[in-house]
This record gives structure tokens, sequence and C-alpha cells, in this order.
């Protein structure tokens, strides 16, 4: 752009040969004007895509396109605008090849309503392309290097609640919230973020953060707080502390799963270590924990304790060998009794030509197994597909193959023994529309069977750990594969009710060894605790 060339008189031709002056500007005036439109074209361009949502594309308009699209980012990511619309001013110049334009922004924000702020921007002129500069105050002048915008909520957010009223104290349960947004980004907290926050249409305010820790360091706007309601849960604090307790020496991954068998509320659910709710929604085989189950399909078609069950080292179906824990095998003259006591494979291995394909899906489904849970969180409630092959039925009685459940739902096994039928497990009662019914019924019969076989587990089979307890407890070891080593890894389960008191439950170690010599001394832990 040139020097201004100061007064110049602009002559036009008369008709008749005379000339005559037409005018006299100040040719500052046309170079401001000219600089004013050049600058005008990349900051109309730059609050254009940012108005259309467009981080990237806005910040190629800038001189620092990588810092520009980065703050663009976090604002539009954390205030999720679903409308911005932009309005630029009367541009200035301030010397050559650099022009200041005012602009203002309102966005329409989830639960702060619309939100208006004006800021300034300079565009300047480098190599003969117009740039606008970019700063953090330039995006909103409250703004300092290192800082974005967010939304904080101001509203009474309330607690998920024990049985007793108290704040839970039960993190994988409870979950997180987001220390910026205030919403709920896990577990009950997210679950029933509505409800906590009071509906989540008010109570936000837009504040400056910090980008490193995300604490809010000024509050820009208020907002009408929104009160939330609190949610009440089913745990009860001395038995969640008690199975907390006892996974704290846990060196794997473990859950402690208690319930009530008269109306399933779930009593206690803890993880070791916190996060992934594996405590009930979890995916393992169950391994001889699943005994249970296929006990009752056998007593169902006319076994009794008393009646013989041989027990070698091995069984072979179609190729296929399996053995016993340790390879142990029970005396000639073994009763079924001792087969489940001792958790015997080989002989439920052989057992499977009693049961139809469907049997032992029909069974599980009197245990609630594979139902559609409404339990007020999210749970897996299992799963017994009908036997595709001689093998995978073999497979199947002893818990392998393709069957699947959480510690929730064999916790909810020991309680249906215990009650002698299903009631569907409840962590939040009031969100709980339509519980499952079994579609299937448990024999009383068989009932009173299970209980005797699984006392006498304590007191004489694989659950030894718990026999000096009181409390009658009744129980079942598992040691269930999984993975394709040799020798394969294994799962420790351990399962069972209290036969004085109305408390069931189910221990799991992941990758954790045995039932009996793993589990057990878990399950031993907890119930102490119980009693302390």
């Amino acid at each position: 752009m040139g020097r201004p060339l100061g007064v110049a008189a602009a002559l036009l031709l008369l008709a008749g040969g005379g000339y005559v002056a037409y005018g006299i500007v100040g040719d500052d005036a046309h170079e401001e004007d000219a600089q004013v439109a050049s600058a005008r074209e990349p900051l109309t361009a730059f609050l254009t895509a940012w108005a259309g949502h467009d981080a990237r594309k806005a910040a190629g308009y800038t001189d620092t396109p990588d810092g520009a699209a980065s703050l663009l980012t976090s604002v539009l990511t954390n205030l999720k605008p679903s409308r911005t619309t932009t309005d630029d001013g009367v541009g200035r110049s301030e010397g050559p090849g650099k022009v200041r334009f005012p602009f203002t922004v309102t966005m329409a924000v989830p639960g702060a309503g619309d939100v208006t702020w004006s800021s300034h921007a300079r565009v300047s002129e480098t190599s003969g392309t117009w740039k606008v500069e970019f700063t953090s105050p330039m995006i909103h002048p409250q703004l300092k290097p290192g800082q974005t915008l967010a939304l904080k909520s101001i509203g009474s957010r309330a607690q998920v609640l024990d049985a007793e009223g108290d704040p839970l104290r039960a993190e994988s349960l409870v979950g997180t919230v987001d220390p910026v947004s205030g919403k709920g980004a896990s577990g009950l907290e997210a679950r029933y973020d509505d409800v906590l926050s009071g509906g989540g249409k008010a109570g936000k305010s837009l504040v400056v953060a910090d980008r490193q820790s995300g604490r809010a360091v000024r509050e820009l706007t208020e907002t009408a707080p929104a009160e939330g309601r609190p949610v009440h849960t089913t745990i009860d604090p001395r038995v969640q502390e008690a199975a907390a307790d006892a996974l704290s020496g846990a060196e794997v991954n473990a859950a402690i799963v208690a319930v009530d068998p008269r109306n399933g509320h779930i009593l206690a659910a803890a993880n070791r270590p916190g996060g992934f709710n594996r405590a009930l929604e979890g995916r393992y085989p169950p391994g001889s924990v699943f005994k249970v189950v296929t006990a009752a399909a056998l007593l169902k078609g006319g076994l009794k304790a008393e009646s013989p069950a041989p027990c070698p080292k091995f069984a072979r179906v179609d190729g296929q060998r399996f053995e016993n824990q340790k390879q142990f095998e029970l005396p000639s003259g073994s009763t079924f009794a001792d087969a489940f006591t001792q958790s015997c494979n080989t002989y439920f291995v052989d057992a499977r030509d009693r049961l139809s394909d469907t049997e032992l899906r029909d069974t599980a489904r009197a245990f609630g197994i594979g139902g559609g849970w409404d339990v007020g969180t999210t749970t897996y409630d299992g799963s017994v597909p009908v036997a595709t092959s001689d093998n995978d039925k073999a497979a199947a009685t002893i818990g392998q193959a393709r069957i699947q459940a959480s510690p929730l739902v064999m916790a909810s096994v020991a309680a249906t023994v215990k009650a002698g039928t299903f009631n569907q497990p409840v962590l939040v009662p009031d969100a709980v529309q339509e519980k499952h019914r079994a579609p299937e019924e448990l024999d009383g019969a068989v009932v009173g069977e299970l209980r005797e076989l699984m006392r006498a587990t304590v007191t004489s089979g694989s659950a030894h750990a718990l026999k000096d307890l009181a409390g009658q407890p009744h129980a079942k070891t598992g040691t269930a594969e999984f993975g394709s080593g040799t020798p394969p890894r294994t799962h420790a389960w351990m399962i069972g009710y209290q036969g004085d008191s109305d408390l069931a439950w189910a221990v799991l170690l992941e990758d954790g060894g045995s039932g009996g010599a793993d589990a057990g001394p878990v399950a031993e832990r907890f119930l102490r605790n119980l009693v302390r």
C-alpha cells in the first residue's frame, strides 16, 4: 500500500471544451476503507466457521492455526452449543497492515441458556496476506493462555445413598462426576444424572477453567441452581464394608456380591480394584459353582444324594479328555453327595446322558439365569445356551464351554437355594419397573436336597475353609478354566448362603487359582468380618 498523496483535484472535461473542478477528496480515507475491507474478509470467514462449529476451518484463517484449533475445539467440546451466532462490528485501522474489529458471540449452551460475550480481533497483513491474530483473549476477553471456557454445576447435586440413608461408600457402584461439567461420568452417577442433578436443565454456569487440571478459576455467568434428588440403593453399609475389607489383600482382580434371598436386595457389591464393576457386569465361566444348577437338573430327573457316583481321574468324550482338579479320584462306592461335595468333574461329565440338550438351559431358567433383569443398574444376567454337541453338553455340566455368569448371577443361584424360589436381584428399588420372574419353578424336594449338599460341602467337602464359622454356612466351590494356555489358567469361585440369616454371596478371584484353596479364605474373611 502506497504512501498517502495528500489532496488531489479531479477535473471533469465539459462539453464546451473547458474544465471544472469536480471535487477534492482525502486519499487517506480511500486507503483506510480498502484496508478495512481487505482485513474483514478473513475475519468474516473465521467467525462464520466458528459459528458452524468447525474449529479446524476457523483456525485456518489465523496466524497460529494449531493453537487456535486446540482452544476452539476445547471450547466447543466443553460447552456443546446447539447454536452459535457471531456478529462483527466496524473495523478501525491501527496503522498500515493492522485493523482491529469488535465482535460478539452468542452460544445456546445446554444447561446455561444463551450466553453472549464481546471481544476484539486484530487482523494483520504479512507478505500480502491478511490473517486473524490468534490469542486466548480474542476467543473470550477473560481467557489467559492455558485456559478454556467450560461449564460448572452451581446447583445442589444430590448423592447416591446406602440402605441407611448415608452416602454410599462403594466407588465401583457410585461412579464419578466430571469435575468441570458437573455431569455424572460413570456408574450410578451417570445412570441417574438427571435425578441427582435436578434434571440437568439448569444449574450450569459458564466459567474459565484451567486446561490442565480442569479446575474452574473464574465464574462468568450465573444460572438458577437446580436441586437434585438422592438415589436410594439397597446396599447395607456393614455388609459392604465387610466385603471390601475381605478383598483388601487380594493380589488379583476380585469381587464379592451379597444379596438378601427374601427379596433379592443387593447388600454388597465390592470390587478390587475399583473402576469396572465386575461384581455385577463381569462375564466369566462359572466352573464348578454351576454344579448347583446341574445338580438340580439331575435331582429333578430322579437322582438321589445316595445314588452311586463313580469318580475316576479322567472322563473322555469324543476324544476330549476331562479331569478332576489335580487328577483326584474318589473311592469305589462313592455317592452323588460325595461327587458334589468334593466337586468331581468326571462324574458330572459322565452323567450328561441323563440330561437332554435343553435340560441345563431350562433348569437355569428356574434360577433366573438368562432373563432380562431390571435391577436399577447395568448387570450381566448370565447365559446357558442349548447344547449343540456331546462335548458341548459335557463341558456345560461343569460350568465350562459357553456357560457365562457374573458374580451377581452366582450369588443369586445361592440365594435361590436358600429361598426355594428365584427373587430377582435389585439395587435401586425406585427405578425397577418390572422384575424378571423365573419361567420355571424348582421342586421343593430338589431344593431340600441342594441345601443338604451345600451344607455337606462345608462340613466335609471342598468348602472346608468355612467349617469352623458360625451361622451354618452352605457353599459350593468352583475352579473355572479360561484361555488356551497349558495348563489352563483358572478363576477361583465360591458361592453360598448363611443358614441362620438372610445372606447369600459369591466370591470371584480372576485368574485366582482354586475355589477351595484361594476363594475359600476370602469368603471366610468376609463372613468372619460380619460376625465382628
